[in-house]
């Protein structure tokens, strides 16, 4: 199921004295399968963006065409829309609002209609996507560490079964141990086939997980390819005021202080573009 966004500009309250261009043509489609990572400064046109996926916007000009069908048309099923592509907002655990992790889970797909054994499958199929302690389920969610209480929220959106999921900024502000689990619970759901737009300014995250990075800069695309494609542009994006993973930039240093190695994304490169090097160079 791709999104095409053709030409998608957004002005906020157009006309008055506080009108903002927050986008500007933006043309590029999101493939099936892609793990795409929106990336840009804060008020670059990410959230905004999102928010334009499943109709929550519409746009000022241009169009969002999910499967060819232009969203924004006359006549279109929003409601259908939206359970084909479910979006989680930044701080999702701020929407948590019933008394058991099992009811909130229920919630979406009680309102799509399902009832009774189909409900209850569905609620406990995507709470053990999320990788919660089983006796979470029948506890109230407040009672859950932040991190938990975010995977709730995204179970809540898995369980409306959509075909494509936007990520708000889903990792910001948990400690080190909640952003590694739930970045490994949105890596095993791209993996089982959901298409994943996902908004971060963590590129070291990026770097591992994304297939394809999309950097916006003032409400334009600046760039569009492969994290190798994107990172190999660190001076670019350094001027934008986006850092680069800390992997690349230890290459830099690397480099600097002469082993000749590539820039790496991952640790498991990393070491071994050092190791070849290293070879490299006790051989010469």
């Amino acid at each position: 199921m791709p999104i095409k966004l053709e030409n998608l500009s957004h002005t906020y309250q157009p006309g008055s004295p506080f009108q903002a261009d927050a986008l500007e043509q933006i043309d590029f489609t999101i493939e099936d399968g892609d793990l795409l990572a929106l990336i840009g400064h804060t008020g670059s046109g990410k959230s905004t963006l999102a928010q334009h996926l499943n109709g929550l916007l519409k746009p000022t000009s241009g169009r969002v065409l999910v499967d060819g069908q232009d969203i924004n048309e006359k006549g279109a099923d929003r409601r259908a829309l939206r359970q084909r592509v479910g979006l989680l907002f930044q701080y999702a655990e701020y929407q948590l609002f019933e008394e058991t992790v099992y009811k909130d889970i229920a919630f979406g797909p009680r309102n799509q209609g399902l009832t009774g054994e189909a409900l209850d499958q569905r609620v406990r199929s995507a709470f053990a996507r999320v990788h919660l302690p089983e006796d979470a389920l029948e506890k109230s969610p407040f009672e859950l560490s932040g991190g938990q209480m975010r995977r709730v929220a995204l179970a809540g959106v898995v369980a409306m079964a959509p075909e494509v999921l936007v990520l708000d900024e889903p990792i910001a502000g948990l400690d080190p141990k909640g952003r590694d689990e739930l970045t490994d619970v949105i890596r095993e759901l791209h993996g089982s086939g959901v298409t994943i737009v996902l908004i971060s300014h963590n590129m070291d995250d990026v770097a591992r997980i994304a297939t394809r990075v999309a950097v916006l800069e003032r409400g334009r695309l600046a760039m569009l390819g492969t994290p190798r494609e994107i990172f190999a542009r660190g001076d670019e994006l350094e001027a934008m005021g986006l850092d680069v993973p800390q992997t690349v930039q230890l290459c830099r240093k690397l480099r600097a202080g002469g082993l000749d190695v590539p820039d790496c994304l991952t640790n498991e490169e990393l070491a071994d573009a050092i190791c070849a090097a290293r070879k490299g160079g006790a051989h010469a």
